[in-house]
């Protein structure tokens, strides 16, 4: 099944971290046979984002190999100084598009479980000045809508390692979008974490 929406949202998947923890980049990490970032870009196409931007770093030609043809990779060059460049590589990304989507919903690549269903609630909320993200059994968490208003500030304030996180805890109105009846929300930093979510890689 997908989902579409009238309003034209963005995905910017971040994929492009070493994944120390697991061994190698998760963006090339399979599940049955399909790598993570193929999964991923797959749920948010699924739930109406158009287009899909996955942003890459390490490893980044085989990342790019496994990147959907219906998706666009962008390789964040200083990735290796933390979360904060790929998205700001991203975000940057997205501007540039033309016409300009009202919104960008940022979303991991290690979130196996979250699927086209728990994107399109998300997208429901709409518009140039929405700020909504996700939240599991009341915990926020991935994926994060972004109206377009909201960029600049935002690009102000990540760099290096300094993700969005402090910028979304400083602003008084994220409106949280339950979701815990249709995934975890967790992540997977190891193969071990993977298999205790039920998924053989």
């Amino acid at each position: 099944m997908t989902f579409r929406h009238g309003v034209r949202t963005a995905a910017i998947l971040l994929a492009a971290g070493r994944g120390s923890r697991f061994g190698q980049p998760k963006a090339l990490v399979r599940i049955d046979g399909e790598p993570l970032i193929a999964r991923a870009a797959r749920a948010l196409r699924g739930g109406g984002c158009d287009p899909v931007l996955a942003v890459i770093g390490a490893q980044a030609e085989d990342a790019a190999t496994l990147t959907p043809s219906d998706a666009t990779f962008v390789v964040a060059e200083r990735w290796a100084e933390g979360i904060g460049e790929s998205l700001r590589a991203g975000l940057t990304a997205a501007a540039t598009l033309d016409p300009l989507p009202e919104a960008a919903l940022i979303h991991l690549v290690d979130l196996p479980d979250v699927g086209p269903e728990a994107i399109a609630r998300l997208l429901a909320q709409t518009g140039p000045d929405v700020l909504a993200r996700a939240a599991y059994h009341g915990i926020p968490g991935h994926p994060v809508l972004l109206g377009r208003t909201h960029w600049p500030a935002l690009l102000e304030s990540v760099h290096g390692d300094r993700g969005a996180g402090p910028w979304l805890r400083a602003q008084p109105t994220v409106h949280l979008v339950e979701c815990g009846d249709l995934a975890t929300g967790a992540d997977v930093d190891t193969a071990d974490a993977l298999r205790a979510m039920g998924f053989t890689s």
